[in-house]
């Protein structure tokens, strides 16, 4: 029971890390401005149902996935680690992730497929550090990822219906502080799953 706490509590914040509803509630504000509150709803909506089950389809066909392609769990785990980790170091130097970057996009019903869904809640990182956290695992660990990042879609939408509130309350100050500790953080998320990645290939995990 210990370690499935212990697994939910690192799942929860690694996600809770790269999707950043805090920090991205601002792109949405940015990608919406202009548009009525049913619009802004609706996107929100659509933005965040896509995220999860993009997420979820590679959570329960990664393996399938590695097979396929024949990918190593130590491969995977250091190159997403990297990637991770870069994702992470920009975030700390305060600038967007070019993984998220963000142009000349109009009010349309569009973007909550894209760049919402893709690649803002389930870009790169956020597929990679699904899929790390499902390899070598249980069913029952399985299930726990998917249900987590479910219960962050909602935190997110919810985070989003609230956004012009909460930057009035919190300020943009605040939020880029939380963003840059987000971004420490998956930066250390990205160093251990390279370390993990390195003991799993020279057979050194204890």
């Amino acid at each position: 029971m210990d370690n499935l706490l212990t697994f939910s509590i690192t799942v929860f914040t690694g996600f809770f890390a790269i999707t950043n509803p805090i920090s991205n509630m601002t792109v949405f504000l940015s990608l919406t401005q202009g548009a009525d509150e049913r619009t802004k709803r609706d996107i929100n909506k659509r933005a965040n149902i896509i995220a999860f089950i993009i997420v979820t389809v590679f959570v329960l066909l990664g393996k399938y996935i590695f097979e396929l392609f024949n990918i190593s769990i130590p491969a995977f785990k250091i190159t997403g680690g990297i990637l991770i980790f870069y994702i992470g170091f920009e975030m700390l130097q305060s600038k967007k992730s070019n993984v998220k970057n963000i142009k000349d996009v109009h009010i349309d019903e569009n973007i909550a497929v894209s760049p919402l869904a893709i690649p803002i809640l389930a870009g790169p990182g956020t597929i990679v550090t699904a899929m790390n956290f499902v390899a070598n695992v249980t069913p029952l660990q399985v299930f726990l990822v998917i249900a987590i990042f479910g219960s962050m879609s909602l935190l997110t939408y919810i985070t989003f219906r609230l956004s012009k509130y909460i930057v009035k309350i919190v300020g943009y100050n605040v939020i880029s502080v939380i963003g840059k500790i987000m971004g420490l953080i998956i930066a250390i998320i990205g160093t251990g799953m390279i370390i993990e990645g390195i003991k799993i290939s020279f057979n050194l995990m204890s």
